[in-house]
């Protein structure tokens, strides 16, 4: 159809013709296409969609790559292949394979989980509470024997022991994950996830590119937003900042840690699992939504090389949980250190700065009280719920130094025992579905609005996640109450 149009603008015809499929407009007006011409070539290109059951920019890489591996085959002799590669190919045809490739990275996650929370986890972070317990008892004992006044003990044991303690007995749950984690990363496993991911993304207008700052993002939000630089396209790079932070971050650890420790204990592994995939359905089905509305378009092709699987470094491995456990670490000696003593000043005075016994009398009673009914759909309205909530913006931690310091909790079983007060099992899996998925905290926002340019845009950002949280809550907390 195009053959005397392309010679006479000196374009070889099958160039041509790959540009014009490809929807090149320049190559259009150079080679003076009429609008006739235009509609028969969206025509053949929907067809090829239609009988290739992709879209057109996969298509022709398939099309090259299967030209070029035709020509290799018969022109190019290699003397031997690796081991390594000989070995990757034949992991590959499992890992990677069209319909078992995703079920097996389920499986692969779910195996993580009940590693973390079960065998391993589960068992140090006991050894751990119960450590900073006899501590906290010994410090305990030694300020009523120096007749420290009344206010400041309770800074010291109620506040700060009972905040930063509960945050810091997560340690090894976070150091365990990151053990897994790394060892999926650096073997090479990670780059297939992005290949299987690939296709899924591409039917919400991302490509597979954008896999990797929403994988970042189950370490944090922060770096995984600022790590969308990396995307070749302003569309896709707004796009996966809107929905990365839909991705489990892993400050979201220690309040998944104490609601399954309350009210799903045999089965930690399970509500895991189905959380993380929760959030990854939410992004998708968030990403349908923004596709066909405010980021219309097309994602850029997707073609990465992935590496031979390898066995990770000893030194690679303990770096990454070092640098995962001291970021955990400062975080719960800073932020978490700070916000647990504005808390517990909240929670011990009331408005004329008397300091009360009850702390549902108290200044942060009150103010938590004001926002709690807008959770009534959710499950639970108690002030303490939505204060903590409030007090996750700062980090997501927060959330169980601020349950642990207003429950007065000195032991797990009491936490368990002042949680089951707050939340019937349904609604704890509704609070943490909104933990899930309302916006980051404050650093996140801030990269947020550096990443976006705006102001106005990162708090339309922020809106948009919170609004999700709230709905999916509800959804979760109402179907749920009609069928159990």
């Amino acid at each position: 159809m195009i053959e005397d149009q392309a010679k006479a603008a000196n374009y070889p015809v099958r160039f041509a013709a790959t540009k014009l499929v490809e929807g090149d407009e320049p190559a259009f007006k150079e080679l003076k296409i009429t609008e006739n011409q235009t509609h028969i070539v969206s025509h053949v290109v929907d067809d090829m969609e239609k009988a290739l059951g992709t879209d057109r920019e996969a298509a022709l890489a398939d099309m090259r790559y299967n030209y070029i591996e035709k020509i290799c085959e018969d022109t190019v002799i290699k003397k031997q292949e690796t081991n390594e590669q000989i070995r990757s190919e034949k992991i590959d045809r499992m890992l990677t394979h069209k319909y078992l490739g995703i079920p097996i990275f389920l499986g692969i996650m779910f195996f993580i989980f009940w590693m973390t929370f079960g065998v391993l986890g589960g068992p140090l972070q006991g050894y751990l509470e119960d450590l900073i317990g006899t501590f906290t008892e010994f410090v305990s004992d030694l300020m009523i024997a120096s007749n420290v006044s009344e206010w400041v003990h309770s800074l010291v044991i109620d506040g700060i022991f009972a905040g930063v303690g509960s945050v810091v007995s997560f340690l090894p749950i976070i150091v365990i994950l990151f053990f897994f984690l790394s060892l999926l990363e650096d073997s090479g496993y990670m780059a297939r996830v992005a290949f299987l991911m690939d296709k899924i993304l591409r039917k919400i207008g991302l490509s597979g590119r954008s896999f990797v700052p929403m994988l970042i993002g189950f370490g944090c939000s922060v770096p995984a937003i600022m790590a969308t630089r990396t995307l070749p396209s302003e569309r896709d790079r707004r796009m996966t900042i809107v929905l990365t932070p839909f991705m489990s971050c892993s400050a979201k650890l220690p309040i998944y840690g104490m609601i399954t420790m309350a009210f799903f204990p045999g089965n930690a592994a399970v509500v895991m699992i189905v959380l993380y995939v929760m959030g990854m359905v939410t992004a998708v089905l968030s990403g349908l939504l923004l596709k066909n509305t405010i980021f219309k378009g097309e994602p850029v092709p997707f073609v990465m090389e992935l590496p031979a699987y390898r066995i990770p470094s000893k030194r690679s491995v303990v770096l990454h949980m070092w640098e995962k456990g001291k970021d955990f670490i400062q975080r719960a000696f800073t932020v978490i250190f700070i916000g647990t003593i504005i808390i517990w000043f909240l929670q011990s005075f009331d408005w004329s700065m008397n300091m009360v016994e009850d702390s549902s009398y108290s200044m942060l009673a009150t103010l938590g009280s004001l926002i709690a009914p807008l959770f009534i759909p959710l499950g639970f309205n108690d002030w303490r719920a939505s204060t903590a909530i409030i007090t996750g913006l700062t980090a997501k931690e927060a959330v169980v130094s601020t349950l642990s310091v207003l429950t007065g909790a000195a032991t797990d079983a009491q936490l368990s025992a002042t949680l089951n007060s707050i939340f019937t099992p349904l609604s704890a899996f509704s609070f943490l579905t909104f933990i899930l998925l309302y916006m980051p905290c404050v650093a996140a926002f801030a990269a947020t609005k550096r990443e976006l340019g705006s102001m106005k845009y990162a708090v339309l950002t922020a809106l948009y996640q919170t609004l999700t949280a709230f709905v999916v809550a509800t959804i979760v907390y109402q179907v749920g109450s009609l069928i159990i």
